[in-house]
């Protein structure tokens, strides 16, 4: 017989991935999915609350699980954004449906005119800029994508080519809570710092745990970066807990080493997506990862398992891994430069936290995440080559 909401079942298991894999799960679109989390509303609240210290808001329209990380990193941002304006323009749309009522129509030319007037920025907005144009583009899409808005006629593309084009939008009732609460007025805030340091204020007594788990669950992995480290320390001393509370809650598995902590997955399941989403980069990163072993005799780790390499150094490494394992590798990354190349691969691995390139130095450190993984081709891949450069 299946659980009551007293007990952490697998469905209660589900809709906590849900939440995480999602922004918001909207009713009207995913029914069943909302119902299943309002069923086990009870026992998913206390659940993020004490280990996450996580908000869950459950609406008549819609369930949402508010996910602050402990530390932001890069590849959070809204990934098909491209330049700081597109930011802006977004803040100034958000800013534009305040003023409007649920289920108005709006048009495109409206929406324009508006963010003409209101953008903050010393340049004004020339919607006869095809730049400009392009980045309203990038924002209406992604907001349609999360619900914010919705397109009533016409289409969106055509405005790339003209400046006057015009299309029909209109407000759904979800675009009202798609900004989270805060305890203070925004502008009472100077820096991003200050806006997470009201995250802990609620509960001081689980900062650290609630720190742990945010990192657990939305970074790649957590590094010892010191001797005495207080993060590390936890993750040491707790982990027969952690490794039981994890492995009964969710579907990964909590791995400690020396130097790293990490949450990994037994098996590839639908349900939960790549963060950050790497594609092409993905198994050159272990072709690479294969050729620093190879080399550890000459690169060798420090005492928190980083290694470091002078971009030449780098540079070199990666040559001999194109050299061993391109075969396989797309025609786009085969055509590369080893420059071009090198900054792909590294921009990959600093989004996955296995590196980073020093700013005082300009050397290149290797964290032991990269360790973790490796990757090689089967004795008789050259025999059968391949065919699939350009899939």
């Amino acid at each position: 017989m299946e659980k009551t909401e007293q007990g952490f079942d697998e469905k209660a298991k589900e809709a906590m991935t849900a939440l995480f894999e999602n922004f918001w799960i909207v009713r009207e679109e995913e029914p069943e999915l909302y119902q299943k989390i309002r069923e086990r509303e009870k026992v998913l609240k206390r659940y993020l609350q004490e280990k996450f210290g996580y908000r869950l808001i459950i609406h008549r329209y819609f369930a949402k699980l508010e996910k602050i990380p402990a530390e932001p990193e890069s590849w959070m941002g809204i990934q098909d954004f491209q330049d700081i304006l597109d930011y802006a323009l977004f803040c100034c749309l958000l800013a534009y449906l305040e003023s409007k009522a649920v289920d108005e129509k709006f048009l495109l030319s409206d929406l324009c005119e508006e963010i003409q007037a209101m953008y903050p920025g010393e340049l004004p907005i020339d919607w006869t800029n095809y730049q400009h144009r392009k980045s309203l583009i990038r924002v209406l899409r992604t907001s349609e994508q999360i619900g914010i808005v919705k397109r009533v006629d016409g289409d969106l593309e055509g405005f790339a080519n003209k400046e006057d084009h015009e299309a029909l939008y209109e407000v759904p009732v979800v675009s009202r809570y798609f900004m989270r609460s805060y305890p203070k007025d925004l502008f009472q805030y100077e820096t991003i710092e200050e806006i997470l340091e009201e995250e802990w204020k609620a509960s001081p007594q689980d900062y650290r745990r609630h720190r742990i788990y945010r990192q657990l669950f939305l970074s790649p992995a957590i590094y010892r970066r010191q001797k005495d480290d207080p993060d590390f320390y936890y993750l040491r001393n707790f982990r027969h807990r952690l490794r039981e509370d994890i492995e009964k809650h969710t579907d990964y598995h909590y791995e400690l080493f020396k130097n790293a902590a990490l949450l990994t997955l037994p098996e590839r399941q639908s349900r939960y997506t790549l963060f950050p989403d790497q594609k092409g980069t993905s198994e050159i990163i272990l072709h690479f990862s294969k050729i620093i072993r190879q080399h550890l005799d000459v690169h060798i780790p420090d005492e928190y398992g980083q290694i470091r390499l002078t971009p030449n150094d780098f540079l070199g490494l990666l040559k001999k891994c194109r050299d061993e394992f391109s075969e396989g590798w797309s025609k786009t990354y085969r055509d590369m430069t080893i420059s071009q190349l090198s900054d792909e691969v590294l921009s990959a691995l600093k989004e996955w936290k296995m590196a980073e390139r020093e700013a005082e130095t300009g050397m290149i450190i290797l964290y032991p995440l990269l360790g973790r993984l490796v990757g090689t081709y089967p004795d008789d891949f050259l025999m059968k080559g391949t065919n699939e450069d350009d899939e």
